[in-house]
């Protein structure tokens, strides 16, 4: 867990329990045998951890066999709901609250009206009565959750488990969110940046397994980057790395350009699409009527996808400017896997990584050396939420990659 985050109470597992449950949970079934050769141990080592984990209900005997000419070995696998964890997106727009197993499948997720200009303890204790709600709809106790995950927009104090700055949620600046919400909901809580949560979401379902350096780029009203190397997520000094929505593009003279976020985030697409349609555009977009920029970048990602002209063109626009990003972080942390996820690519995710995969084939410095695979992610709209729960997991069941 970063630092500062509230750890849960209980039997802690040892380094080579932690190591059986983290390869039964990404190989298994499998043997005692083979988890013997694959963590390096010796036999005894793995029977003393496994009986272990079977007496939490951690690992179960699956009933499965393998013949290898002896004995037949009896095969492991993991009870998926033995651990389970809370992930919370809070956004100005929606808060999305998932629960899910060890495994990282989601067992139950809910969305409700987004915190800008709502009081903070107001939505805490909203997000307190999800929690009991998804709890009791799944029938899991709460003796099974390891902990709540908090996935959050701007800059954070992982020391102090708060927002420092926050353009989007700015009424949640400087209060100790981690520890208030941990107070409301009655379970530890981790903090981190949605774009980070996100990705850790990706490395914990397996999803970039092979990737030796990993990005998720995260957009929701701001655009961040989470970044894996060797398994390990790079936080930088402060736990603040990826706020890739801040660079500055296409500098003129001694005056800084726009950022990205006002080049190619969903207000920016919304901004010039009414533009477009006041200067007399045809389109197809239908465009709100109060000039909520979510709404409008909504309807703008479905005509897209519908093959409306201007649309289509405000949406590979703000793709152009995103893959300019991509391919810088690309480049600079030569990575070999890139996910896009985030709400903004709910519905047009698919054109966006289009672009992004272009962009990275042409112009990847290490191209001889190899690819990118570009993809968006399994949960794409509630990526951070579940990446979020994905972190109280890894800490609780897998610190040696925390």
């Amino acid at each position: 867990m970063p630092r500062g985050a509230g750890r849960r109470g209980g039997r802690a597992l040892s380094t080579t329990g932690s190591r059986v449950l983290d390869l039964v949970r990404t190989r298994g079934p499998i043997s005692r045998v083979e988890l013997a050769e694959l963590a390096g141990v010796t036999p005894a080592a793995i029977s003393h951890a496994v009986r272990a984990l079977l007496d939490q209900g951690l690992l179960r005997e699956s009933g499965a066999r393998e013949w290898t000419g002896g004995k037949p070995r009896v095969m492991l696998t993991l009870d998926p709901l033995a651990r389970c964890a809370v992930g919370v997106q809070l956004g100005a727009d929606w808060v999305v609250v998932v629960l899910i197993d060890a495994r990282g499948a989601v067992v139950a997720r809910t969305r409700v009206r987004g915190a800008r200009e709502l009081d903070p303890e107001h939505v805490l204790a909203g997000i307190a009565r999800e929690v009991d709600v998804l709890l009791r709809a799944s029938g899991i106790g709460r003796d099974r959750v390891a902990g709540v995950g908090l996935a959050v927009p701007g800059a954070l104090d992982l020391d102090a488990g708060a927002i420092t700055v926050s353009r989007s949620l700015h009424r949640w600046q400087g209060l100790a969110v981690r520890d208030r919400l941990a107070e409301a909901v009655g379970l530890p809580v981790v903090l981190d940046n949605d774009a980070t949560a996100a990705a850790v979401g990706e490395v914990w379902a397996g999803r970039t397994a092979g990737s030796v350096a990993h990005c998720t780029l995260h957009m929701g009203a701001g655009i961040g980057a989470g970044v894996v190397v060797g398994g390990r997520v790079h936080r930088g000094a402060s736990g603040n790395a990826g706020p890739l929505g801040r660079m500055h593009l296409h500098r003129s003279g001694h005056e800084p350009g726009p950022t990205l976020e006002e080049l190619a985030a969903p207000h920016a697409v919304a901004r010039r699409a009414r533009e477009a349609v006041a200067a007399g555009r045809d389109t197809s977009v239908r465009l709100s009527a109060d000039g909520d920029p979510i709404t409008d970048f909504g309807a703008v990602a479905t005509a897209a996808v519908q093959g409306d002209a201007l649309a289509g063109e405000l949406v590979a626009e703000s793709a152009e400017y995103l893959a300019d990003a991509v391919v810088t972080v690309a480049n600079l942390l030569d990575v070999d896997s890139v996910v896009l996820a985030g709400p903004a690519f709910s519905t047009a995710g698919s054109l966006y990584a289009a672009v992004v995969e272009r962009r990275l084939r042409a112009e990847l410095h290490a191209a001889d050396r190899h690819g990118v695979r570009v993809a968006l992610a399994a949960h794409v709209a509630d990526a951070a939420a579940v990446g979020a729960a994905a972190l109280v997991l890894q800490e609780d069941l897998a610190p040696r990659r925390a």
